[in-house]
Order: structure tokens, then C-alpha cells, then sequence
């Protein structure tokens, strides 16, 4: 589970069979005082991706600053270029996202969408406080 802003556009592309997939990254932050007192900050990035209806979803949706809760399972893959070096990737592959910013604020307002993908547009008269992640 995580909360955070797109860092990018999403990218939807398609396999050869036709499955929709969209990749995007989203930034969490950690903001702490030191002990000193300064104010420190630190971003993280997450390479995240969607599958299907929650692909098309996201990049109807999504945009580059969105704010959005997204959750799933990691998934860490691998590989050797030409010089024998392993190389590591690790994805969110999410199975949820809900949209996190308010109505009118652009392209990803929480208008909803006629896609049957797993989505809980935030401010949905049929959401309750109990379906909030925090």
C-alpha cells in the first residue's frame, strides 16, 4: 500500500495478445527533524504497473502530479547485459488504485470511470469512511 504523486505520465502500452499494461512511478516522502532540529526530507521512487481495465483506468485518469493510493504485491525481476552484469528491477504490480485529489483539479478529478477496473474514485457518495486507507 502506498500514497504518493505520479512522477510521470502514465504509459499504456499493449501485448501482442492485446492485454492493455501502464507503467508509471509514484513518490512517497519521509520528513523528520534531525537532531539538531533541521527539518530533513528524503523521496523514494516505486516503479509501479497495472494490468487490463486498471491499465486503461490509470491512463484515462492519471497524470503526471496526481495523488493516488495505490496497493498490490512486489514483483523484483532480473537480468545480465552484454558485460555479464545482473541488473534487478522491483514493480508494485497494483490490483487497486484510488484517486487522491480533489474534484476539478484537471485530467484526474475523481470523475469515475466506466471501466469495470478495481478503482474507488475518493469523494463517490457510495464510499464510507470505513473504505479510506487511513
Amino acid at each position: 500500500m502506498l500514497i504518493g504523486r505520479l512522477g510521470q505520465d502514465p504509459e499504456l502500452k499493449y501485448t501482442q495478445s492485446g492485454v492493455a499494461v501502464v507503467n508509471f512511478s509514484v513518490a512517497t516522502g519521509l520528513k523528520w527533524k534531525d537532531q539538531e532540529g533541521n527539518w530533513q526530507e528524503k523521496t523514494e521512487w516505486h516503479n509501479v504497473k497495472a494490468w487490463r481495465g486498471l491499465a486503461e483506468t490509470c491512463s484515462n485518469y492519471l497524470k503526471k502530479g496526481s495523488k493516488v493510493y495505490v496497493e498490490g504485491r512486489l514483483e523484483t525481476s532480473n537480468w545480465e547485459d552484454e558485460n555479464k552484469k545482473k541488473h534487478y528491477k522491483t514493480e508494485v504490480i497494483i490490483d487497486d488504485m484510488i484517486m487522491l485529489d480533489s474534484k476539478g483539479s484537471g485530467d484526474a478529478s475523481n470523475s469515475g470511470s466506466s471501466s469495470n477496473a478495481s478503482t474507488k474514485p475518493v469523494g463517490n457518495s457510495s464510499n464510507s469512511d470505513d473504505d479510506l486507507p487511513f
